[in-house]
């Protein structure tokens, strides 16, 4: 009877240990495999892995989801190859990579590791981010991979959005395209290489929206810096260029999601309260934030009518197209040119600056207007970093183009300087632009 209950117990403990690793591991090794059923789960119970089928679909994909919200799915991994039944397995390959089988044993997407691994291991981390490395180097981040380089539709806390300016490798989210098919869709969201990088949402043949370029506090047309959510960050180094985001309270959930129907980025906080995901902004705002809304050298003003106004010194290049925001196209008013005897600077206050710019981040704002000045093709000036901490100069040659006026409650757009004749300045600034010739 003693053997008999000393064998119950051994028993209990072997019953016990499997369904807490069932229930809550979040590894897998070269030995083991995750079927359809059966998920992985990050340590802190945020975030769960497995298969799921999307909105109506009967396909079956492999995922990440929010373990409190499993129908928010923030990962996909065969996004272009559903499995058609339950028969779907992820396992590690003998080469170390992870792979997805269905039950003819086809490789349906695969991790494509570069580099062979001893003891591989596949790991669900609590940011959501899933990770293949070598199991003795659990204290590196130096992954073999990592699902956060190669993002779906949404954009988690601590992802990268942007470039590994050595290998010219791009991080970029694009859309579903239903809520019944995560396959890759043409609307994307990038960060664009450049001294002065922004974000854009674009499909294969033209931009959509830009958010106007980092300007060391958020992206000047896109109100990012005062809201008590999380913090935007822009690292750009000789090794990298990239955007990020933290929650200031690692409690908090929150997401950016590029929207499959209409291609506008979204940011998503959830209620705890409620148990809902609330949106944060959609972006583009309004009909001004579509790129080039307005023709060259005219801003957009959704608060006017009409929308769409020659920017000072500039007059319509043709009267009876004005109206149609595409061919709003301004010039200036004299096409003889007083430059740089005769020309000032007109400050515009709360905008986002034109696209294409030329920077030079060692200048200070004084410098830039000066530099700016002195070359007739400049049009424009604005700084660069309005932080406080550093300088910079942005400068625009040619037509100006995608402008907008930022109203409404938030704070944000910036300061650009726009040449014009010094007779548009009035007597003040007049004097001041001879003051400045003398001196």
């Amino acid at each position: 009877m003693e053997i008999l209950s000393f064998f119950t117990f051994l028993f209990s403990l072997t019953l016990l240990s499997t369904l807490e690793l069932s229930f809550a591991a979040d590894t897998i090794t070269s030995r083991q495999y995750i079927r359809d059923g059966e998920t992985l789960t990050s340590s802190s119970q945020r975030y769960e892995l497995g298969f799921f089928s999307p909105g109506n679909s009967n396909n079956r994909f492999l995922g990440i989801w929010y373990k409190i919200t499993p129908q928010v799915i923030v990962w996909v991994a065969n996004r272009n190859k559903p499995i058609p039944d339950k028969t779907g397995v992820l396992t590690i390959s003998s080469n170390g990579s992870l792979v997805l089988i269905d039950e003819g044993k086809r490789i349906l997407w695969s991790s494509n590791s570069s580099r062979i691994l001893a003891n591989p291991e596949a790991q669900l981390l609590d940011s959501g981010n899933f990770i293949l490395r070598e199991s003795t180097d659990r204290s590196s981040e130096n992954y073999m991979w990592q699902s956060f380089d190669y993002p779906s539709d949404t954009l988690l806390a601590g992802m990268k959005l942007g470039w590994n300016l050595k290998t010219g490798f791009e991080r970029y989210l694009t859309s579903w395209r239903s809520v019944d098919d995560p396959s890759v869709t043409d609307f994307s969201y990038r960060l664009e290489i450049n001294d002065a990088p922004q974000l854009y949402i674009s499909t294969s043949s033209k931009k959509v929206a830009r958010s106007g370029p980092w300007n060391g506090v958020q992206f000047g047309g896109i109100p990012m810096a005062h809201n008590k959510v999380f913090k935007p960050m822009v690292v750009h180094n000789e090794d990298e260029l990239y955007y990020m985001y933290k929650p200031f309270d690692d409690t908090v959930l929150t997401r950016i999601i590029v929207n499959q129907s209409s291609g506008t980025m979204q940011r998503f906080v959830f209620n705890k309260g409620s148990g809902a995901w609330d949106i944060l902004y959609s972006w583009p705002f309004d009909t001004c934030d579509h790129f080039e809304q307005c023709g060259a050298n005219s801003n957009c003003r959704t608060s006017r009518t009409p929308m769409c106004e020659c920017l000072k010194g500039f007059v319509p290049k043709s009267q009876d197209d004005w109206g149609t925001p595409q061919t709003t196209t301004c010039v200036k008013k004299s096409q003889e040119s007083d430059c740089p005897d005769r020309e000032g600077f007109l400050k515009l206050v709360r905008m986002k600056v034109p696209d294409n710019n030329w920077s030079n981040q060692s200048m200070n704002t004084q410098e830039c207007r000066a530099k700016c000045l002195k070359n007739c093709s400049c049009m424009a000036y604005a700084n660069s970093d309005i932080s406080g901490k550093g300088s910079g100069c942005l400068m625009w040659s040619g037509d100006l183009t995608d402008i907008k006026e930022c109203s409404g409650s938030f704070s944000w757009g910036q300061d650009l300087y726009i040449r014009v004749p010094a007779s548009e300045l009035g007597l003040i600034k007049f004097l001041d632009v001879l003051c400045s010739k003398i001196s």
